[in-house]
């Protein structure tokens, strides 16, 4: 077996004290099986600085200078969705300075500087932005109450094989083909299922399937005469109900029957699909959906699935409503 490089503190100790009960250099080194050169670097630290500890290294020297590390940031800031091999070709061309992709990762992170997926959002004109603010406004200090009075209602699409990108894997390396850590996906999702559905704060319409394309007649005879007018009547005349502003919803044929049938209606903003608390109501209905049943077979299975859901435990979602209403004064414009 050679010969050990390092002592440990311990033997460090002995080495010292047999040295200095006049055991040769060689001899101590054959006990604790270390090469000579060893107990020799030993010995000579110990007669100069009377310690048997090594001197703190500083370790390798940094490449880039303070100065080039703020460099580093201010590009990464200046542009935002630059990947490490920009800023380092970037980096080149400013100063010359040749480092890997991994130090510039490194240099951010030490600046706590992380590179996850962006936040989504709408693109919002100056228009729309100026439509979100005045609809804040107007509401911002509508009470619980009032709130409660507002039957929130949207459409849907739900697919058969769906991919939020919140699954994630336990993996080694070398597993990434594995069938245990790969996920299938199929065109278009393997289908889908678009519903409509309503819902205020202490009631809820039933879930209606959209098959086809949903015209201005469709909405009026389909939805709103059977489904959304009787249950604003069950809210008493102070109900308001809420669509958003696609071509069907905003028909003259259904602005005229809303009227007829004296149905206040709230005015909503283009590209406001976050202020809407029914967004949330379904993403907890989808995740109900992928956790509470086996694996779907088909479309229909995955409608019969939602409108169990829809039944069983969506009878009074007030927790999803007072959480979003909580947002309206929050929202970016």
């Amino acid at each position: 077996m050679p010969p050990r490089r390092k002592l440990n503190e311990f033997e460090k100790g002995r080495a010292v004290a047999w040295f200095q009960d006049g055991v040769p250099k060689r001899e101590v080194a054959r006990r604790l099986h270390v090469s000579i050169s060893v107990i020799v670097r030993l010995i000579q630290r110990f007669t100069v600085t009377g310690r048997v500890q090594e001197r703190r290294r500083p370790g390798r020297p940094k490449k880039t200078t303070p100065r080039e590390d703020r460099l580093i940031e201010r590009l990464a800031l200046q542009t935002r969705t630059a990947s490490s091999s920009i800023i380092r070709r970037k980096l080149r061309v400013a100063t010359n300075t040749n480092i890997s992709q991994q130090t510039i990762r490194n240099r951010l992170h030490g600046f706590n500087l992380r590179s996850p997926r962006p936040a989504v959002r709408p693109r919002l004109t100056p228009a729309h932005r100026a439509a979100r603010r005045a609809f804040c406004r107007r509401h911002v200090r509508w009470t619980r109450q009032q709130w409660s009075q507002v039957l929130f209602s949207d459409e849907s699409r739900f697919t058969l094989n769906h991919n939020d990108d919140r699954l994630r894997v336990w993996r080694r390396q070398g597993e990434r083909y594995i069938d245990a850590t790969v996920q299938e996906k199929v065109a278009f999702g393997g289908g889908s299922v678009m519903v409509w559905g309503a819902f205020s704060h202490h009631h809820r319409t039933p879930l209606f399937h959209v098959q086809g394309n949903l015209t201005d007649l469709r909405y009026r005879d389909e939805i709103l005469r059977p489904l959304a007018v009787p249950t604003l009547h069950q809210m008493g005349p102070q109900a308001v109900y809420q669509d958003d502003n696609a071509r069907p919803h905003r028909a003259r044929v259904v602005n005229d029957f809303l009227q007829q049938s004296g149905v206040n209606r709230m005015e909503w903003p283009a590209c406001n699909p976050d202020l809407n608390p029914i967004e949330n109501l379904w993403d907890e209905l989808d995740r109900k959906v992928r956790s509470n049943h086996p694996p779907l077979r088909d479309v229909q299975h995955l409608y019969q699935m939602l409108q169990a859901e829809w039944q069983a435990h969506l009878h009074h979602p007030g927790q999803l409503y007072e959480d979003s209403l909580r947002r309206v004064p929050e929202q970016r414009y």
